[in-house]
Order: C-alpha cells, then sequence, then structure tokens
C-alpha cells in the first residue's frame, strides 16, 4: 500500500540509487535491438544545473526513456566539458585568493607571493577537477538522467585529447587549416580570443562625437565623422563615403587628414557607409572593427592596431602606427597617449578635439557594446596571428546533406537558419591564449618553420628531415578553442579514431536536442566535423527548443533578480514536477521565443502527481488487482470499455507526440487522461460500483482499474519516472516483471466507439449541469430536479442506465421526462434534449441577473481599455515585448470570461 502522503524526497533518491546500480541505463550493443544514441550536449565541467539544463536535460530524458520502453538499445551518453576560458578563471581566483598568480601576462599581480608555471597550474587544474569537476553530473542525476554513467566522457581525457589532435594534424595536413593575421573578439582581461558565442551585448548609455577631419590642400573645410570610439581613430588609415551621398560624393578620390596625428586617410567611396546614419561618413579602422576589416580589404587599405593585448594604447615602436605620420606630431602623440587605457585615451583625444575646434557636435547615444561573458569587460576587435579551420569548405559536406533532408530540423525553420549561416561561414577561429585546454600541437624552429605532428618527438623527426640535423624546436603556447573538441563528441565519445564496437552500432546518433542559440556554434561544427571524418551526418534529426523565461517572458538573470535555481524547485515540488512542468512548456518554436515558467505551475504539477497517488491509494483500499489472463477485451460495463478506450486514446496520442517532438501535447494529453478522467470521472464512476452487491462488476472493475494504473504509469514514466517506479512498484508489478524502467511501451487497443459516446455524453452532461450552477452562485448542497425535453430514446435510457451517477455527481434529487420547464430555471442544451433546474427556490433570480450584467460591463471596460493601449502606436513602440503580451493575454481571458457570463445570463430562464 502506498504511503498516506506523497514524498518526492523519499522515493527520488532512493529510485534513482537502485536504477544506477541495478544497469537500468546501460547501453548493450550486443543485445541484437535497433541502436537509439543520444550524445548529451556536454555542461561545462565548471557549471551547476540551471533551468537551461534541466529543460535540455529532461526532453533528452524523455526521449530515451520512451525508446528503451519501446524496445530499443537506447544510449544516453554523458559527459563533460573541459570549459577552457571558464575553468581556468575559476582556478586563478582560487589560486589567487591565496596569495599565488600565474606566469601569464597580466595573472602576475601585486601581491602574488609564488607565480606558477604552465605545467605547476595545469596539476592544480586536474586537482580542482577531480574535487569539485563532478557537481553538475551529480545534479543530472538528481533531475532523473538516465545516461549511461559507466561511458561517462571528459573533453580533456585521454582518448578524447588523442581525438582532437589527430584532428587538428589531419585538417593542417589537408590544408584546412592554417595560420592567419585577422580580427577576432578579443578579451582584454582573460587575454584571450573568444567566439562569438562568449560575447554579451549590453545596452549602453554613450556619446556620438561628430569628429572634423581637415581636407588635404583645402584650408578651413573638413568632413565630419561620427564614432562611438575615438580612441581608435589613431588607427584610421581611410574615410569612407557613399559613393552616391550628395554631401559627400565630391569628395571621393581625395585626401583627408587625421587630427592629432597628420596621417594622410584616402577618401573612398563604399556601400557600407549608409548616408542615413550618423554624419554619412565613416572612418575606416580596419584593425579595430569587424566591418571596417572588410572594407580595407576591399580597398587595400594598411590595418594599423593601436591597442595592445591589454586594450592599452600602444603607439612607440608600432611600426605601423608611426609609418606614414610626421615627425613632429608622432613624436608628441606618442608621449601624450602611449600607454594609456583606451577609455582614458578617449577621455584626453576628446578633450584635445574640442580644445582645437574638431568637435562638431556630441550627441547622447545608447548603443550595443559587446562584452566578454567571463572577463566582464567590453571586447575588442582585435588583430592577431590565430589558427583557423576553413570552415566555408567544411561547410558544403553538411549544406548538401541537409539539402538532401539526410538531417531533419525540429522546427524546420531551423533549416533555414542552418542555410543562412552556413553559406555565410567565416574562418573559424580555434585557437585560444589560455593554458587549460589542448594545446595545439605546432612545434617551430629557430627561423619560425612550423611542424604539426601528433607529437613532440614526431615534430622533430620531421624538422630533422627539413634540416638534415636536429634542432631545438618550441611548442606553440596556445590552446584549441572548447567548440573544437565539442566538435567531434558525437564519434569521439564512441571512440574514435578506433574503430570501436559503439561507434559502429550507435553513429549516426538518432537526434541531438539543443537550443537555437547554439546552433552555429555547435550543431554546424559537429556536422562539419562528422561528415569530414566519418563520412556521415553525426545525427538524423535535431530538435531546436526555446528559452526559458520568467512567468512575464524576461529572461533571467541576476541583475533581475528573477532567476529560479531548479535545485529548489526539486526540493520544494520533487523531480517530477518540475520535469512535467518542463516537458508541458516545450512547445516547438521560433528562436527566442519564450517558455515561460512560473514556480506555481511546478506546484500544480506537484498536486498533479498527489491526486495519480491517491487514487492510486483509493484503488489498492478497494483491492485493484490484474487476475492472471484476464482479457480486457472480455470487460461489460460500459463505464470499463470507456475508460480501456480512452487509455487506448491516449497512448497514441502521447506515443505520436514524443516521436514529433511536441512535449507539450504529450504532457497535455496525459495531463487531461490522468487528472480528468482516471482521477476524477473514472474513480467517481466506479465508486458506486465498489459499493454495491455485484460481485462480477466488482471483479471486472478491480481488473480494468489494474489494468488502466498499469498502462497510465508506463505513459508516464518518461516524463515522471520516480512516483511512477513507486507507483508500480507497489501495485506489486515488479515482483512479477521487474522494474518499470525496463518495462515494454502499452499496446493501444481497439476503441468501442459506443461507450466512448455514451460515457463522452454523460460526462458532458454533469460538467454543463455543474457548471451551469456554479456560474449563477447555486449552493453547493443543493439538490434540485432535473427537468428533461424532448429526449430521444437513446438519451432516456442513458439517464436511466446513469441515474445514481448523474444523482451523486450532479447533484440532482430526481429525473422528470417530458414536464413543463419550470419557471426560473437553469437549463442547459446537450445533444437534442434540453435539461431545466428549478432554482428560483435557491438564489434570487433578479439580483443573480443584475450580477451578472454588472460582471459582464466590467469586463467589456476592460477589454475597451486594453483596445485602447494596444491601439496606440507609442504604446507599441515603447512597451516591452512582454508587457504588450500580457495587455494581450489578459484581453483574451476578459474575453473568455465575458463570453461565459452572458451564457449564464442566457441560461436562466423565467
Amino acid at each position: 500500500m502506498l504511503d498516506k502522503t506523497y514524498d518526492p524526497k523519499d522515493i527520488e533518491a532512493r529510485r534513482y540509487a537502485e536504477w544506477e546500480q541495478s544497469g537500468a541505463f546501460d547501453c548493450k550493443p550486443e543485445s541484437g535491438k535497433p541502436p537509439y544514441c543520444i550524445v548529451i550536449p556536454p555542461p561545462n565541467v565548471t557549471g551547476s544545473l540551471h533551468l537551461g539544463h534541466a529543460l535540455d536535460n529532461t526532453l533528452q530524458d524523455v526521449l530515451i526513456r520512451w525508446r528503451r520502453m519501446k524496445g530499443d538499445d537506447a544510449l544516453w551518453q554523458p559527459g563533460t566539458d573541459h570549459a577552457g576560458i571558464a575553468t581556468q578563471m575559476v582556478v586563478t581566483r582560487q589560486l589567487e585568493a591565496k596569495g599565488i598568480g600565474l606566469a601569464l601576462g597580466q595573472a602576475a599581480k601585486e601581491g602574488n607571493q609564488k607565480l606558477l608555471s604552465r605545467d605547476e597550474f595545469l596539476a592544480r587544474v586536474w586537482e580542482w577537477k577531480a574535487e569539485s569537476g563532478g557537481t553538475i553530473t551529480r545534479q543530472l542525476r538528481r533531475l532523473g538522467a538516465s545516461c549511461d554513467w559507466r561511458r561517462e566522457r571528459f573533453t580533456m581525457d585521454e582518448g578524447l585529447s588523442h581525438a582532437v589532435l589527430k584532428v587538428f594534424v589531419d585538417l593542417y595536413k589537408q590544408g584546412l587549416l592554417y595560420k592567419d593575421k585577422r580580427l577576432v573578439n578579443w578579451d582584454p582581461k582573460m587575454l584571450t580570443a573568444i567566439s562569438d558565442l562568449e560575447v554579451e551585448s549590453h545596452e549602453v548609455k554613450g556619446s556620438l562625437w561628430y569628429i572634423r577631419y581637415p581636407i588635404e590642400g583645402d584650408e578651413g573645410r573638413y568632413i565630419v565623422v561620427a564614432t562611438t570610439r575615438p580612441e581608435t581613430m589613431l588607427g584610421d588609415t581611410a574615410i569612407a563615403v557613399h559613393p552616391d551621398d550628395p554631401t559627400w560624393k565630391h569628395l571621393i578620390g581625395r585626401h583627408a587628414v587625421l587630427p592629432v596625428a597628420g596621417r594622410r586617410l584616402p577618401i573612398v567611396a563604399d556601400t557600407y557607409s549608409d548616408p542615413e546614419k550618423g554624419s554619412g561618413a565613416v572612418k575606416i579602422t580596419p584593425a579595430h572593427d569587424f566591418n571596417d576589416f572588410e572594407v580595407g580589404r576591399r580597398h587595400n587599405l594598411r590595418a594599423v592596431s593601436v591597442l595592445d593585448k591589454f586594450a592599452r594604447m600602444l603607439l612607440r615602436d608600432n611600426a605601423d602606427f608611426l609609418e606614414g605620420l610626421p615627425s613632429e606630431a608622432a613624436a608628441g602623440v606618442v608621449q601624450a597617449y602611449h600607454g594609456l587605457d583606451r577609455f582614458e585615451a578617449r577621455k584626453r583625444l576628446v578633450a584635445e578635439l574640442e580644445a582645437s575646434g574638431l568637435i562638431e557636435k556630441i550627441e547622447p547615444h545608447t548603443h550595443s557594446v559587446p562584452y566578454g561573458d567571463r572577463g566582464g569587460v567590453p571586447i575588442e576587435p582585435f588583430l592577431t596571428e590565430q589558427w583557423y579551420v576553413n570552415a566555408k569548405e567544411l561547410a558544403k559536406a553538411p549544406i548538401e546533406a541537409v539539402r538532401k533532408g539526410d538531417v531533419a530540423f525540429v522546427p524546420a525553420r531551423g533549416k533555414d537558419d542552418f542555410f543562412r549561416w552556413m553559406e555565410d561561414i567565416q574562418p573559424w577561429c580555434v585557437s585560444r591564449q589560455l593554458w587549460w585546454g589542448h594545446q595545439i600541437p605546432a612545434w617551430y624552429d629557430a627561423q619560425g618553420n612550423v611542424f604539426v605532428e601528433l607529437s613532440e618527438a614526431e615534430a622533430k623527426a620531421a624538422a630533422r628531415a627539413r634540416h638534415g640535423r636536429d634542432v631545438p624546436l618550441t611548442r606553440d603556447p596556445d590552446v584549441l578553442d572548447t567548440w573544437f573538441s565539442s566538435a567531434l563528441w558525437p564519434f569521439s565519445t564512441l571512440g574514435w579514431p578506433e574503430q570501436t564496437r559503439e561507434l559502429e552500432h550507435y553513429y549516426p546518433t538518432n537526434v541531438l536536442v539543443t537550443g537555437w542559440d547554439i546552433l552555429f556554434f555547435w550543431v554546424a561544427r559537429m556536422m562539419m566535423m562528422g561528415m569530414h571524418f566519418m563520412k556521415d551526418v553525426p545525427f538524423r534529426t535535431v530538435y531546436l527548443h526555446g528559452l526559458i523565461t520568467d512567468e512575464k517572458g524576461q529572461k533571467m538573470s541576476k541583475s533581475k533578480g528573477n532567476i529560479i535555481d531548479p535545485l529548489d524547485l526539486i526540493d520544494k515540488y520533487g523531480a517530477d514536477a518540475l520535469r512535467f512542468t518542463l516537458a508541458a512548456i516545450a512547445v516547438q518554436g521560433r528562436p527566442g521565443q519564450p517558455m515561460k515558467l512560473a514556480p506555481a505551475r511546478v506546484e500544480g504539477y506537484r498536486n498533479f502527481a498527489t491526486k495519480l497517488w491517491n487514487a492510486t491509494r483509493f484503488s489498492q483500499m478497494n483491492g485493484v488487482a490484474i487476475p492472471a489472463g484476464f482479457d480486457p477485451a472480455t470487460a461489460t460495463l460500459t463505464v470499463n470499455r470507456w475508460i480501456l478506450g480512452e487509455l487506448a486514446r491516449c497512448a497514441a496520442t502521447v506515443d505520436k507526440a514524443i516521436a514529433e517532438f511536441r512535449f507539450n501535447d504529450a504532457a497535455s494529453a496525459l495531463y487531461a487522461f490522468v487528472w480528468g478522467t482516471l482521477c476524477d470521472w473514472y474513480v467517481e464512476f466506479t465508486k458506486p460500483i465498489f459499493q454495491g452487491a455485484d460481485a462480477m462488476a466488482i471483479a471486472e472493475t478491480r481488473a480494468v482499474t489494474g489494468i488502466v494504473l498499469r498502462d497510465t504509469v508506463k505513459l508516464l514514466h518518461p516524463i515522471m519516472p520516480f512516483i511512477t517506479e513507486e507507483i508500480w512498484d507497489t501495485l506489486g508489478h515488479r515482483a512479477e516483471s521487474g522494474a518499470l524502467i525496463g518495462q515494454p511501451w502499452p499496446g493501444t487497443a481497439a476503441l468501442d466507439e459506443a461507450a466512448g459516446s455514451e460515457m463522452g455524453w454523460l460526462v458532458k452532461l454533469i460538467t454543463d449541469i455543474r457548471s451551469a450552477r456554479s456560474e449563477v452562485n447555486v449552493p453547493a448542497g443543493a439538490r434540485l430536479r432535473l427537468v428533461v425535453r424532448d429526449a430521444d430514446a437513446t438519451t432516456q435510457a442513458r439517464l436511466e442506465a446513469h441515474r445514481s451517477a448523474l444523482q451523486l455527481l450532479a447533484r440532482i434529487n430526481g429525473i422528470e421526462l417530458d414536464g413543463a420547464l419550470p419557471s426560473g430555471s437553469l437549463q442547459v442544451v446537450v445533444g437534442e434534449a434540453t435539461y431545466a433546474l428549478p432554482v428560483g427556490a435557491v438564489i434570487d433570480l433578479a439580483a443573480e441577473r443584475a450580477r451578472l450584467d454588472k460582471e459582464i460591463r466590467k469586463l467589456e471596460g476592460e477589454v475597451s481599455k486594453i483596445d485602447a493601449k494596444l491601439g496606440n502606436a507609442q504604446f507599441l513602440a515603447r512597451a516591452p515585448e512582454e508587457v504588450v503580451e500580457e495587455q494581450r493575454e489578459r484581453r483574451e481571458e476578459a474575453l473568455s470570461v465575458a463570453a461565459r457570463l452572458r451564457q449564464a445570463t442566457a441560461r436562466l430562464a423565467g
């Protein structure tokens, strides 16, 4: 017998340990079953569970548990990412707190008593990983993740590290990986290049400075440029104007003079310059702006970098900066600005320009500034030599595979985004200036010749072959971008480059579950590497889910104070309730579409679990069991044939919804069946049977209830694994056939349409009577006579057959056929018949009509106010999207309530 009170804490810890220890999660490639494989998007080893993880992993677990029950050999491949920059930052901070720094760039701070070498630092990181690196995987267990933990991988473990180095070497020798000097996102605090995904845009209130650049040979005339970053002007090498701009096109081909420094700047025609923005003229600084870099290439302009890796002005001994400057001006600029922080240089430059009369105007300007998500400071486009992958070449095979339909995207519009990014893909910068990560397998001789090999011994052999003797070699100090190693995840975790049984059995994997935000950064890169090295796609389907927000649709952030910790929700309501909530909000949508989560909704699904728990206890108290050999097709009672049909309908709906990644539809179907059909209607309909004297009816109902509960927990198991395993065990099924996690998915039986029609009629009649009573405030305890008009023979037979259920559930004390409709009655119509309840004796009809009319007018007034707001163009332009959406939702709710009240008014006859 289930405990009286449902307590998820006790159940979840106990059940998960049983599953893992029994090998319930383990894949079995030798089983002969069809493979089904998902590779977990590897969370950062530094991470802890947040709602994004919870959503992503819940949906994967639903799929894995479902396919396991469908008879597949299911492998959910777990692992973590070494998270180069994040891990280095965590460990560095811990060391700095102890007065220990790194012999690496600015990390050697004042007050550090000791500086660690690279090897010493890496030893400390591995120590940290052993002590603290398992937090996220322990938390995934609390969520119920049924990963095959025996196979857990780490991007820095020996096998995966070998795969990473082999891919680098192979790509280099195939001419697909090379060094180049280009602009990168540079974090001047972490002192490394970072990916676009590690850049956060912040809205900043700044200024737009309009600066006068003198026209060469035309004293007193200027071309005006507008900029938000005056400090980069010392790196200007041209000014661009639109070829059709009437204000400036006459200056095309002439030269301007760079203020302060005196460099001659060609004025070039380029459509990049927008006559409608700023002054219409744009200063071109190829070394400090990604768009300017491309303009510079088109016009063969020099790229002059004037910032160092710390974002300080780098002018002294900077040949690129000094070239072409008058010597006297150069000396003054170097003395005034060299070594200044970029923002201090900005202030000093603006002051000097104002003193010289070269500032035409300054406008307040709110604009987006890119920040490093780890360093927390504005990033700089920085011209530096890095390693690049020829992504354009590698993108060709994945593009063709998607066009052929070898990979499906859910939702389908993900394919359009994929094509847009892949067809315009830029070289992929894969080097990072860190110590933690896969060190690049490249060695240099004294002349700068590079030898890219798997090991130092092989590099030395290659150098010996080149020089005819042994020469000293120095290894490239950089490490590889974390996305480089995770791009190999679908095949490296299965043992590649070794031709393992798992690789042959599970690759390509079946589905990748991930967010829209890393479609380009991870999904596309896995496809490039999979197609190149495995000659096949890494997965057959990509399911892209949206972003979880708070209940108002706002992105969760510390500054807003609206972050919800999933572990807090698990502690309070249980993992099953959280998992059901996440499945219920997982609506297929567009990028950026919010998936709103409110703690109250999690609480509601905790109540849902309690409802199932109590219904199971009720059944146990009534002796529910499935006799050996009982065939549900032999059930004779209408109510039992009906519930079996509804169960079959639910099973088919849930199975199809999960197969189509409509998790919310699966959750909705389960909720409607379990809460409404099973726990409310069926339990209520069977109470008179269990309390009656018909032994055959009781025996049949016990058996059918047992079957329905058995299959219901099977259907619920992928989403709510803990409570369903507990109920399964308590009902005695574990002793007969083993744990629920290993059971087959329930089949679907034939529907009994006649039983479904009859019980559907009964449910609707009772529901409509209950609603009508509630809408006009009939006291709950009042038992009313039911007068029925125009009922045909079928309806009359149904009324007689279900008289006891109607009297109990609709609170009526008698049924009168074809009597006159009484004055002051409440009326509902179901099918061909009209049903009237005399209410004049229990409510004040006039007062009730007046109350309903007042509520309707109030709602109409609210709708009018909302319509005025939504019809106001200024409100729509200024209000946040979530506020506008909230107003629309309020309007729809008010209209819906008003319609119900009008219907209630219409029901009051006489």
